[in-house]
């Protein structure tokens, strides 16, 4: 159980740190100069853990596994950062604008899903799309 659930952990406060931080930005910086800085912390924290918790191979062997994600990954991390800063610096406000996001990001992911990785699409997924759908029309009448 433990084992299933940390990583969930994990990932919410990580998000609830990252939208702070995001929004935190300075309004004047340059978002792309903030994530040079963001960046290089991100590769040092990285390589550290890789060191302390790695079952102590070589990181140049490693890297002779890879493919093409990471690079995809590195340019996809750089729109999702810069994006919610630009989301931030044009008034999305914090509380809902992850909400958002998330609701439509769903429906995409059901589609990706069963497009690429041919998961089922039930009836329970459709209502929990609805659902979200419902929560963003709330949304808008703020």
């Amino acid at each position: 159980m433990f084992s299933y659930v940390w990583p969930m952990a994990l990932v919410v406060l990580s998000n609830t740190a990252y939208q702070i931080c995001a929004k935190s930005v300075p309004g004047g910086m340059n978002p792309f100069a903030s994530l040079t800085v963001t960046y290089l912390v991100g590769a040092l924290a990285s390589g550290l853990f890789y060191v302390a918790l790695g079952d102590g191979g070589n990181i140049l062997q490693e890297y002779t596994k890879l493919n093409w994600a990471p690079f995809v990954l590195g340019l996809v991390i750089v729109g999702l950062e810069v994006g919610w800063i630009y989301a931030y610096k044009a008034g999305w406000p914090v509380s809902t604008a992850f909400i958002f996001q998330s609701a439509i990001l769903a429906g995409f992911l059901l589609m990706v899903g069963r497009m690429l990785y041919q998961e089922p699409v039930t009836l329970n997924k459709i209502i929990g799309i609805i659902i979200c759908l419902i929560g963003l029309y709330f949304l808008s009448r703020q």
